[in-house]
């Protein structure tokens, strides 16, 4: 027990942990990413990284909850900020899309998601939150486009739905790299999307 509290006072914060754990991913890839190799970045063993986070299911889970964190914030700031709102919905997919082969996040995302099939109900829902949080920004953006007349007057949930639905097809072929979709190609077919759908006139 002695030990054990030691560990505790002595171990890296949680946000330093995870943010290890990004940082890894990022530059050698999910695969690389173990516990053991991840302790010797923060300087833990295996076994106390284990004590904290009891998987690494529920690590890679609290490193995607952190990731999401932050990305939260940034669109928190992209939405509130001045201008139309077809120029923060612009924002939003650029924010929303990856930015290349192998981005960490959106690789974190997959994994997480491949892994969500064993999940447990409590997992489920905290993946749930963050895709919640998503959505119910978009559907308010939407909702504000449509009542000052610049997007179509479509169900703002349904199209959210939609919209983000295409999105994800999208960054997932981005992030795996598949031939023929690199991050160009997409922003130029969901603007396409964008272009036809939402700010099309009504008739």
């Amino acid at each position: 027990m002695a030990g054990a509290a030691r560990a505790r006072r002595n171990a890296p914060p949680r946000e330093e942990v995870l943010a290890a754990a990004m940082d890894m991913i990022a530059k050698r890839g999910l695969e690389k990413l173990t516990m053991a190799g991840l302790g010797r970045e923060v300087g833990m063993s295996s076994g106390h990284l284990l004590y904290y986070f009891h998987s690494k299911d529920e690590l890679l889970l609290q490193a995607l909850e952190w990731s999401e964190g932050r990305l939260g914030a940034e669109r928190g700031r992209l939405l509130m900020r001045r201008g139309s709102a077809r120029e923060r919905l612009d924002a939003y997919v650029d924010l929303y899309v990856p930015d290349g082969h192998r981005d960490p996040h959106w690789t974190l995302w997959l994994e997480v998601w491949n892994r969500s099939q064993s999940a447990d109900d409590d997992a489920r829902e905290r993946q749930a939150a963050i895709e919640g949080a998503w959505h119910r920004d978009l559907v308010a953006l939407l909702a504000e486009g449509i009542s000052h007349g610049e997007f179509r007057r479509v169900d703002p949930d349904r199209f959210a739905s939609r919209l983000r639905a295409l999105l994800d097809g999208f960054a997932i072929h981005v992030a795996v790299g598949l031939r023929g979709t690199d991050r160009e190609q997409i922003m130029s077919h969901v603007q396409e999307f964008i272009a036809d759908s939402l700010l099309a006139t009504d008739t």
